[in-house]
């Protein structure tokens, strides 16, 4: 694959089960009507996901890809991922996305690759799973930025990040909606989508960096969703904080920013300003392609007009050349 190639590294796909099993043995989710007539995924009150005709049908990708431009999509699933149902039903949600991802990729081999989704909740399943998912081609891993309202950093996902760790696999923190949604009203005014999913993703990471996650697991490659939330934002108030800490709280060896400039991110901004402003932050080479294809808030357009507005060497080095040494297509 040649270096000018556009990998999309931020793009869903579903299976009819995988939602089934959702509608029988979803608890603490359901499927709420919109006002417009088609099911929405809440919890309690807060929606979380609005699946797409897209999210079900592979030759539809490939003809949207082929229409973008796009050259190989590494698809994942997305919230609520399979954190629910208990034991038994989260393993099995796991194995029928990635089952259907891997079969995806057999049939598409040069376009379709995929991340695998593993039941954190339970973590001698997930290793298992990640066992089984990495030797069928999964080519990194994907997790929310809670699981089940657990931190990452929880001491119980140990054996996970250990694992993934150890494999060197890239890891895309997608947000879920953040612990405690309801008593925000983050359902009113799609307020999930629009400030929970980003504070989902900046807490979660930032506390990864502060717990000096990063250097317990030095192969991590953590991929941070949507051009990285507010984390860009933050970097001078994150370095005044390291500043004043107390030396004996302190859990990092290096400074914020230096953690922020080892991860990777997305372009998904919405806006070309913020988008310049994290390759500022971080280096256009930390910066990968990213759509959010097929959901409903996708912006397809909106990354490649971004992209097409940079210099050539960050443009190609986001659209594919990143990509193409960190997942070793």
């Amino acid at each position: 694959m040649t270096g000018h190639a556009t990998i999309d590294v931020h793009t869903h796909m579903l299976t009819r089960r995988w939602l089934e099993l959702l509608h029988e043995r979803g608890d603490p989710y359901g499927v709420v009507v919109r006002p417009d007539g088609r099911d929405e995924i809440y919890r309690g009150a807060t929606p979380v996901m609005f699946p797409q005709p897209g999210h079900f049908d592979y030759d539809a990708r490939i003809e949207h890809m082929d229409a973008a431009g796009i050259d190989v999509s590494i698809v994942s699933l997305t919230c609520p991922n399979v954190y629910w149902g208990g034991e038994e039903v989260s393993v099995a949600a796991a194995r029928e996305s990635n089952d259907s991802m891997a079969e995806a990729e057999r049939a598409y081999p040069a376009r379709i690759k995929w991340l695998t989704s593993l039941p954190w909740e339970y973590p001698a399943r997930a290793v298992e799973e990640l066992r089984r998912t990495a030797d069928n081609g999964a080519a990194g891993v994907m997790v929310l930025a809670n699981v089940a309202g657990r931190s990452l950093t929880d001491e119980t996902l140990a054996p996970v990040w250990a694992e993934v760790d150890r494999r060197a696999l890239p890891v895309l923190v997608h947000p879920g909606e953040p612990p405690g949604a309801d008593r925000m009203d983050l359902g009113r005014y799609d307020l999930t989508w629009l400030v929970g999913f980003m504070f989902d993703t900046t807490l979660a990471v930032t506390r990864m960096v502060f717990d000096g996650f990063l250097d317990r697991y030095p192969n991590l490659k953590l991929i941070v969703a949507h051009g990285g939330a507010a984390m860009p934002y933050l970097v001078g108030r994150f370095e005044k904080g390291d500043e004043v800490e107390l030396e004996s709280r302190r859990r990092m060896t290096a400074h914020p920013t230096d953690y922020l400039r080892r991860m990777y991110y997305d372009c998904i901004t919405y806006d070309l300003g913020a988008l310049r402003y994290l390759i500022s932050v971080v280096g256009a080479d930390r910066v990968l392609f990213g759509t959010d294809w097929p959901h409903q808030v996708h912006d397809v357009a909106g990354s490649l007009a971004n992209t097409a507005a940079l210099p050539a060497q960050q443009r190609d080095a986001i659209r594919g050349t990143t990509a193409l040494e960190l997942f070793r297509l």
